[in-house]
């Protein structure tokens, strides 16, 4: 247990997040001068600001002093200003204790690109944007370069994009033929729905006219299907879903059609087929691994010859942009395991890669019974991130877009690489939060991007709840809609 007290109570999700990071593993409590303190604690942190001066303490289990650091500051009413320096003064605190410096400094944020991002919207030149990432967020030289480089490629990726006149559509089909061990997304066994699929297309179809009714003034660029896995769908339940689409929406100038495609053992030629027919323009065939031992220790109730097959399949029926992702950090995975990965998935020669660093939440099963697990190693590592970005590069894939996660092993990140012309869209743009997405099916976010904040409309997660109240969540969009535009 990290026992971490603030005199005021604010602040508290960053610094929890960055203690956090410097301790993955242990349980870190926050709380405010006068609440209830933690008397059973590994090491206490106590953190002081006033008008002109920051300060912390970190203390022993029997409350003797380890370090203490002061800071004399004007922050002038500045919350973003404030916020940065206590950052500082606890990373540079925790990084002297521990010895350890973190990759992305005192950065807590999930979208670390989007600083880089606007800094050159505003005219800002890559070598004072380095200086600005460093000296504010403490990054690291390599992580700063990263997410320079990718700010760049990602601008000249959206160039032809109009924010405000132009929207993206995301629809989710929340099944999948297993629940995988690390997953805490809106998805549900296949098995256990079996005979309400129907049911949640017809509420799907009612939500998509509403939607298409709601935004037929403006441009659709990226259409997105993901999950959960799509093809769970069966070929003639997916063909009816891409004719209800096609048939409310304006799809002549969108740039990109992406169905995440999933699960190799989703994976059927007559569900292809249907995805070529209605013109899909990106898939994703995603192992994951490509260790039979670590599949089948996740739940992935596929083979790695079936992921093989899956993606000749597809290349064989015409499908010239294929993603694949990858997660490393996986259990008893190590350097060696993840290369050979990397080598079996190179020799296939996909168009894009993403590469996700394993992420724990709460509502995994692998953090829910974590005892069961408790043997298991989950290793990342610089050199295993290197090794990565080694291996995409000889491949002629380059990092077009990042984003971080709480709990990520290794405190790392997830990056897309993509050879050229083969970047996913719509990952960007829900990334950078650059433009509104209309989002459909249960779980689903809509994303409404003003110019001083992004407002979202929630569609409950819960399959049964989505069906039986549509109408609640139409009138939830309505109600936005009217309040905030589209």
């Amino acid at each position: 247990m990290i026992s971490v007290q603030l005199n005021k109570r604010d602040f508290e999700y960053d610094v929890h997040s960055l203690v956090q990071a410097f301790y993955p593993g242990m349980e870190v409590s926050v709380f405010s001068k006068g609440e209830k303190e933690q008397e059973d604690y590994e090491l206490g942190i106590s953190l002081f600001y006033g008008e002109d001066q920051i300060e912390i303490q970190l203390f022993s289990r029997d409350g003797s002093l380890l370090l203490q650091d002061v800071e004399q500051v004007v922050f002038a009413g500045e919350r973003k200003e404030t916020k940065n320096h206590l950052k500082r003064l606890v990373y540079r605190a925790l990084s002297r204790h521990t010895g350890k410096k973190l990759p992305w400094g005192c950065l807590t944020g999930i979208r670390p690109v989007k600083i880089p991002m606007a800094l050159l919207e505003q005219g800002m030149k890559n070598t004072e944007i380095a200086d600005y990432m460093k000296q504010t967020y403490l990054t690291s030289n390599e992580k700063t370069a990263l997410s320079i480089m990718i700010a760049n490629r990602e601008r000249h990726i959206l160039q032809d994009i109009n924010y405000e006149k132009g929207y993206s559509l995301y629809i989710g089909i929340p099944f999948c033929p297993s629940i995988c061990l690390y997953c805490s997304f809106s998805s549900s066994p296949l098995q256990v729905w079996k005979d309400r699929v129907e049911d949640y297309l017809e509420t799907l179809y009612k939500e998509i006219a509403y939607g298409a009714a709601q935004y037929r003034e403006r441009i659709l660029n990226t259409v997105y299907i993901g999950g959960g896995t799509p093809t769970t769908l069966e070929a003639e339940q997916l063909d009816n879903l891409l004719k209800e689409i096609r048939k409310h929406f304006d799809l002549s100038r969108v740039k990109e059609f992406t169905v995440e495609a999933g699960r190799p053992d989703s994976i059927t030629r007559e569900k292809l087929e249907v995805l070529k027919k209605h013109a899909v323009t990106r898939i994703s065939i995603n192992p994951q691994t490509m260790n039979q031992k670590t599949l089948d220790i996740i739940g992935r109730l596929h083979s790695v010859e079936q992921t093989k097959e899956a993606f000749f399949m597809a290349r064989r029926l015409g499908f010239n942009n294929i993603n694949m992702d990858l997660i490393v950090g996986l259990p008893g995975e190590g350097k060696a395991e993840v290369e050979h990965t990397l080598k079996e998935v190179m020799e296939l020669r996909p168009d894009s890669i993403t590469v996700h660093s394993l992420a724990l939440k709460r509502a995994a099963r692998l953090s829910m019974f974590k005892d069961q697990y408790k043997e298991m190693t989950f290793v990342n590592s610089k050199e295993i991130m290197n090794m990565v970005a080694d291996y995409t590069g000889s491949a002629g894939m380059y990092p077009y877009y990042l984003y971080r996660q709480k709990n990520m092993a290794g405190n790392f990140e997830n990056v897309g690489y993509s050879k050229e012309d083969k970047a996913g869209i719509y990952n960007i743009l829900i990334m950078e939060e650059k433009q509104s997405i209309l989002a459909l099916g249960a779980g689903a976010s809509t994303k409404i991007v003003l110019p001083d904040r992004i407002e979202r409309i929630e569609n409950v997660k819960d399959i049964k709840n989505y069906i039986e109240r549509i109408d609640e969540m139409i009138e939830r969009k309505r109600q936005g809609f009217l309040k905030y535009g589209k």
